[in-house]
């Protein structure tokens, strides 16, 4: 061969390598294909649940250009203010996965979701055959992990892909580190991951339990090794504690109650990884109100059995891994332990915590299994397993197909769960059958008697079915179960618009719109009411002939604003007044004319009016800002 000339593989010696490299992986080829298999028919499930406000209403999403904007501003992850945080790789990628689709193309969300879920797979198998040493067993963890039927609600719910985000980041990380720890590389996907979900935050205990179970390291020396991922752990906590707005609601009622179950439901998690039959997208576990419940002694119970097992195990040369996967199980439940959330419990949330369990565990069968049984039978006993979870994901991902299988699977399983019960009423409702939704709104009722969201969908099925006084008794409860929430006013300002009561319907809807202004859809009902409104002048003309009542005199009033005749606005909200002088929305009509002719005192002098009799009046609260700061403005330039 000449000097300068450059080695090139020929055709026999390229079929060498590709089959040397798929003899050396075939077995987690073999499992991805059979995770590839189990989850083909997901691709064209439906969005869910919170992916209604952060993905199918959210417009920060629709544009790539507003990338900067993910990173910078918490309002473009939700639509609504008590969910939005502070994750800012997760709506990335939301938007990347709308440009790819052109559109909420749900198969272009789940396709994305479930690359990243190959690839935390094959990690799991890199991860096992480093603490394993034996690539069949290997694979047998990452089929377990990569079939349990838990992962299929991570990777059905489109934005509970901050969980799979947090795992890849920490247990690619944890992986790198074996490999090499130069120059801190290992510490780019653990930053990835906590960017997503606040879990992955806990990987300084997974890599110190790491260095001191597995490695063996001395205790002083493995905490000095973790001081770097310790450093930009803590960074981020507080870079996302500032960033967190103060609207954010976990949701939790009882910060005490919450924490006391959660040992219980550890316990629940650690069945559900062996027997994994009740799962549900949203479970009628409440929380334990008194330590003194027999589930609190059984939870608390099963954590010092776990603990005892770990530090047991960890001691022992050939039970390392098992120390170290309890470990890990423990580890990645405090964050959504300690922490209160809406719910005490969830499928997703063992996501995390079960690729630690599932390193544990085939480790524990190996060593139990192997002296007694033979190679092939314990290759067949591990093939049925796999087959058991492969059937079981499979059936899973039928149940994300829409809401209708979603929430009755739900109702199956938790027949004493209000907003299961709702929520399937709403499938119902959307088919239009009502008396089934009806029947089941009614149901809910019985479990959860001050929910706002079911009141307002009580409002409206009952406005769908002609009962007007019903359905007004419900939205109004929903006001004032949640006077501070804009979807109560909303949906009543809408049902408003569509009993033809413009003018009430106009308030509740700018109120709505006063509180949470990204809720696109009240602007839409906005724009509908404006136009359904008459501004005509022969029109008007009429209609104020026939008014005698204040509400008459108030719709004239607002008419006339929309017109942009503003005296005869004032003129009909003065004659509404002289009927009903104790009425605030007339007073704030006339302070938005005022506003308009530029008589910021007239204004001012109104907007108080209005407060005086109704305090909470918030169209009036921002008419009388927006009238002293115009009025200081004017005062501004006269002394100059």
């Amino acid at each position: 061969m000449a000097r300068n000339a450059k080695p090139c593989y020929t055709p026999p010696q390229m079929a060498r390598s590709l089959s040397e490299w798929i003899s050396r992986y075939r077995f987690i080829l073999l499992v991805l294909v059979a995770v590839g298999l189990a989850y083909a028919n997901h691709f064209h499930n439906s969005f869910h649940f919170d992916d209604a406000h952060t993905i199918v209403d959210n417009p920060s999403i629709r544009s790539l250009r507003n990338i900067p904007a993910l990173f910078s501003d918490t309002s473009t992850f939700s639509v609504l203010p008590a969910n939005r945080a502070w994750r800012p790789l997760v709506p990335v990628s939301l938007a990347i996965d709308y440009a790819l689709g052109k559109g909420l193309q749900p198969v272009a969300f789940h396709v994305s979701t479930f690359l990243w879920f190959l690839v935390l797979v094959s990690i799991v198998y890199r991860l096992a055959l480093h603490l394993f040493e034996a690539p069949l067993l290997a694979a047998f963890a990452a089929g377990w992990y990569g079939l349990h039927p838990v992962c299929a609600e991570t990777v059905n719910y489109v934005i509970q892909r901050g969980d799979l985000y947090a795992a890849l980041g920490a247990t690619a990380g944890l992986f790198l580190y074996t490999r090499s720890r130069k120059y801190g590389l290992y510490l780019l996907p653990v930053i990835a991951g906590q960017l997503s979900k606040p879990p992955a935050l806990i990987f300084p205990v997974l890599l110190l339990a790491y260095l001191f179970i597995i490695e063996r390291r001395k205790l002083k020396e493995a905490l000095r090794a973790v001081i770097p991922s310790v450093v930009v752990t803590v960074g981020i906590a507080v870079l996302t504690a500032r960033m967190t707005p103060p609207s954010f609601n976990a949701g939790a009622v009882s910060a005490f109650a919450y924490r006391i179950t959660q040992p219980y439901v550890a316990l629940r998690y650690f069945i559900s990884f062996f027997l994994p039959v009740n799962l549900s997208a949203d479970t009628e576990l409440s929380p334990i109100m008194d330590l003194s419940d027999v589930r609190v002694l059984l939870g608390v119970a099963f954590l010092g059995s776990l603990i005892a097992a770990a530090v047991y195990c960890s001691r022992r040369a050939d039970m390392r891994v098992i120390g170290f996967g309890i470990v890990w199980f423990l580890a990645t439940l405090a964050p959504t332990s300690l922490f209160p959330l809406a719910e005490v419990e969830n499928d997703h949330r063992m996501f995390f915590p079960f690729i630690g369990l599932t390193l544990s565990v085939v480790w524990g069968l190996h060593l139990a299994l192997r002296p007694i049984l033979k190679p092939a039978i314990a290759v067949a006993a591990g093939i049925a397993i796999l087959g058991g979870f492969w059937i079981g994901t499979h059936m899973r991902n039928k149940v994300w197909l829409d809401e209708g299988t979603l929430w009755r699977d739900v109702t199956l399983k938790s027949p004493t769960n209000g907003r299961g019960l709702m929520n399937y009423g709403l499938t119902l409702m959307s088919a239009g059958d009502y008396g089934g939704a009806l029947d089941h709104f009614n149901r809910a009722e019985l479990y959860t008697p001050n929910y706002s969201v079911l009141e307002i969908n009580l409002g409206i099925i009952h406005g769908q079915v002609g009962h007007m006084q019903d359905a007004e008794h419900h939205f109004l409860r929903a006001i004032q179960l949640t006077p501070n929430e804009s979807l109560p006013y909303h949906y009543y300002g809408r049902w408003l618009e569509q009993s033809g009561r413009h003018t009430e319907a106009l308030g509740n809807i700018r109120r709505a719109i006063a509180i949470n202004p990204a809720f696109l859809a009240s602007h839409d009902v906005l724009r509908q009411i404006e136009r359904g409104m008459i501004t005509n002048p022969v029109d008007l003309a009429r209609y104020e002939q026939d008014a005698r009542t204040p509400d008459q005199y108030l719709d004239l009033s607002l008419r006339y604003h929309q017109a942009k005749r503003y005296p005869d606005s004032i003129r009909m909200a003065q004659s509404a007044l002289r009927i009903k002088s104790d009425f605030p929305e007339a007073y704030n009509n006339l302070a938005a004319a005022y506003e308009e002719l530029g008589q910021w005192d007239k204004a001012i002098e109104a907007a108080n009016r209005a407060l005086q009799l109704r305090p909470d009046f918030v169209l009036a609260r921002n008419n009388l800002a927006w009238s002293m700061a115009q009025k200081g403005r004017s005062q501004g330039r006269n002394a100059r």
